[in-house]
């Protein structure tokens, strides 16, 4: 008997997806009040059978950004569009995407805080009436053409909602600030994830692996993975609180999730700049690394944590960092009140 090899489009089983971004709002866990206020938008602009108002959100990385911008359209049975802000130079980056939409359809900018001035004022009329200025021609044959565009809904995500300028954010109908996911959220997401994955995880390991994850799940995501890797490797596939504790440990991952630029901070901090106050200059001078590194990726979240304060005279460290760095507070460190 012949074999024949079939070849299909069907789409891939979710359990061997290895994208682990729900698909609907319905399947996503955290945010509840954020879900609860779109979804109420997204029925009332089906029943009225119009588009959905813009919609801008902002937060830290990792938080579900991106996957909102998945599941509104999956809701709204449109197509959607991905952009990139850094990507827009100029206002001819944007024509193509916009003058190639489909009905309702929602075009999506990540990092839209990073489009320049320009882009920016070209999307105004886009956003407010559905059109766009096209100049055709040059020199003294050029001449303006308005062009009708289909009704669409433009989703931005942005890092720094500070850094948009008033104009852009107020044309913005629905705005929604993205926070940080609690432990038993995130709990579930790693559970969730597991299955999806096709690998088996207690409920202990579950909350190790989440109480490690900065209270994000981009976090949370990738430190599964690891310890997915490490179980295959090491444990014969299961999970259990002892092997996420394992594979974090060989990860450098403790116990409040700090990694090893983390705690090489703490350390510079209070060991070499006896606690502070220090600027950041001086840290990222003598761990021989960049301030922006320092400024973006480690000191918000020792911040969140209370480990560090920021003052106008520089960086201290807390008594919360000297006990988790289990070090001795110098008797000089001249901190009043942080510590008596």
């Amino acid at each position: 008997m012949t074999r024949e090899t079939i070849l299909s489009n069907s789409p891939v089983p979710e359990e061997d997806d290895p994208n682990l971004r729900p698909s609907r709002m319905a399947d996503m866990v955290g945010q509840r009040d954020v879900i609860e206020r779109l979804q109420i938008a997204i029925e009332a602009a089906r029943q009225r059978d119009e588009v959905l108002g813009h919609v801008l959100f902002d937060g830290p990385p990792g938080l579900g950004k991106t996957t909102f911008a998945h599941c509104i359209p999956s809701e709204l049975g449109v197509p959607v569009d991905f952009l990139s802000g850094p990507s827009l130079k100029a206002p001819k980056d944007l024509v193509p995407s916009l003058t190639n939409l489909r009905p309702k359809q929602v075009l999506f900018i990540d990092e839209i805080h990073r489009i320049p001035k320009a882009v920016e004022e070209y999307m105004y009329t886009a956003m407010e009436d559905f059109r766009i200025d096209l100049i055709l021609g040059d020199g003294i044959n050029a001449r303006t053409h308005n062009f009708k565009l289909r009704p669409f809904t433009l989703i931005g995500a942005t890092t720094r909602a500070g850094m948009l300028t008033g104009p852009l954010r107020d044309r913005f109908q629905i705005r929604e600030h993205l926070d940080f996911y609690s432990q038993e959220d995130l709990t579930e997401i790693v559970c969730r994830n597991a299955m999806k994955l096709n690998v088996e995880i207690t409920d202990e390991a579950a909350a190790e692996v989440a109480l490690r994850s900065r209270s994000t799940p981009r976090v949370a995501n990738n430190r599964l993975r690891w310890v997915r890797d490490f179980a295959q490797s090491r444990a014969a596939g299961k999970i259990t609180a002892q092997v996420a504790q394992d594979a974090l440990k060989m990860a450098e991952i403790d116990s409040l999730g700090l990694d090893r630029l983390d705690r090489r901070y703490l350390d510079t901090l209070i060991r070499v700049c006896l606690g502070g106050p220090t600027g950041i200059g001086t840290i990222a001078a003598t761990m021989n690394t960049v301030t922006d590194t320092l400024a973006d990726e480690v000191e918000p979240f020792l911040l969140r944590s209370e480990l560090i304060l920021r003052t106008p005279r520089g960086r201290i460290a807390t008594a919360k960092a000297y006990a988790h760095m289990q070090l001795d507070r110098p008797t000089n460190s001249g901190q009043p009140g942080l510590f008596d």
